[in-house]
Formats: C-alpha cells, sequence, structure tokens
C-alpha cells in the first residue's frame, strides 16, 4: 500500500517530504508533481528501482529518462556542457523543458541512450518538487507518468494512488499539474557548432530560448 503524502504547494511540509526521500533510498518509486505533470522518479544509482519503475511504467530499457536536478550546477555534473549550451541552458532553467545533452561518467550507463550516451536533463519549476530535490541531495531518475496502454498523462493524485498503490512507495500530492508535456531541445549539435534541434514542442515556448 502506498504511502500518500498530502503537501502545501508553496510550502510544503519538510517531515512529510523527508519521509518521501527515505522511500526513495530505500528503493521505493514514487509519483511526484512537475510543472508539466505528474512524473515516477527513483534513486539514480538504484538498478532494481530504475528496473521497477520501467516495470510500473510498461516500457523497456531503450526508453528515454530523464535527470531531474535542482539547478544548473547539477546539472553540469551530469552532462558535458560548453560555454553556448550553458548561456541557452540559463534561459530555460527553471522550467517546463527537456534538454538532450551528452552524458558524463556520472551517468550510470544503464539510463543513457544506449547508442548516443546522451541523457535528458531538466531542472523542474515546482516548489514541492524542488524541495523534495533538496532533501534528497541529488538527482532522481524520472519518466511522465502515464499509465501502461494510454497515451495522456496523469495528473490526480488521488487516482494515481488508486491505480498503482500496490506498486508505489507514496504519491506526493501538491493539488494538479499542467497537463502539457516539456518542450525537448537536443543541444548536442552544438558540440560541433550547429545548432539546437526541436525534438517536441510543448509547455516551454521555444521563444523564451532564441528558438
Amino acid at each position: 500500500m502506498s504511502q500518500y503524502f498530502e503537501v502545501h504547494p508553496d510550502n510544503p511540509q519538510a517531515r512529510l517530504l523527508k519521509q518521501a526521500v527515505q522511500l526513495l533510498n530505500q528503493g521505493g518509486v514514487l509519483a511526484v508533481p512537475t510543472d508539466s505533470s505528474y512524473a515516477l522518479v527513483c534513486h539514480l544509482d538504484d538498478k532494481a528501482a530504475a528496473d521497477r519503475l520501467r516495470r510500473i511504467r510498461g516500457v523497456d530499457d531503450k526508453h528515454h529518462m530523464t535527470l531531474l536536478c535542482r539547478d544548473l550546477s547539477e546539472l553540469a555534473q551530469y552532462a558535458r556542457v560548453d560555454n553556448r549550451q550553458f548561456r541557452l541552458l540559463k534561459l530555460g532553467t527553471p522550467g517546463p523543458y527537456t534538454f538532450v545533452l551528452e552524458a558524463s561518467k556520472e551517468v550510470p550507463r544503464r539510463v543513457s541512450h544506449p547508442s548516443r550516451k546522451t541523457i535528458g536533463l531538466r531542472v523542474p519549476d515546482h516548489k514541492a518538487l524542488q524541495a523534495l530535490l533538496e532533501w534528497h541531495g541529488a538527482a532522481l531518475l524520472a519518466t511522465t507518468l502515464i499509465a501502461p496502454g494510454e497515451s495522456e498523462p496523469m495528473n490526480d493524485a488521488h487516482e494515481i494512488r488508486e491505480r498503482f498503490e500496490h506498486e508505489l512507495a507514496a504519491v506526493i500530492d501538491a493539488g494538479a499539474c499542467p497537463l502539457a508535456p516539456t518542450t525537448v531541445v537536443d543541444l548536442t549539435p552544438m558540440a560541433t557548432g550547429g545548432s539546437p534541434e526541436v525534438l517536441r514542442e510543448g509547455a516551454g515556448p521555444l521563444a523564451a530560448l532564441g528558438l
């Protein structure tokens, strides 16, 4: 039976988030709100938890995962970032953008894209999730919470708990999230003098990135 943490959207209770972090450290998969939709998250260095996350989501190990980071300096630990890329990243963080970059050695090989050694990273603009990342003290492995066989992400915390109560360690409820997906931008061409490539247009406006 998953735990259910109702947290204040602007002033999330530290006591509840510390309990959630404990569950992450014990290998639990959590459903958390973000600035785009609910996501499934787990500890980056826990292979069993990552496998469980994929199983809940109904995807295989070829599915692209994202790392949720607290800020740009944490993001730079997990990716190779040059000055041009950094300037563009600054425009879109925090916010509903996912940036594809070359993964650094800090990223376990099993979670980076197998053929390209890239990783999707983002810094969410969501107070409860930011506080969770702060208490956790490291990036979290994440994927959008779309139930197997469905095409739309889930947005109701009670419904998420009902559907996945035997598979999730906890659901964090900070109210409804927007339902638009993140805007996904591949920054890897910039490393060789090319231009960023928009892979998906979503909640993050391209104009804010100058694209």
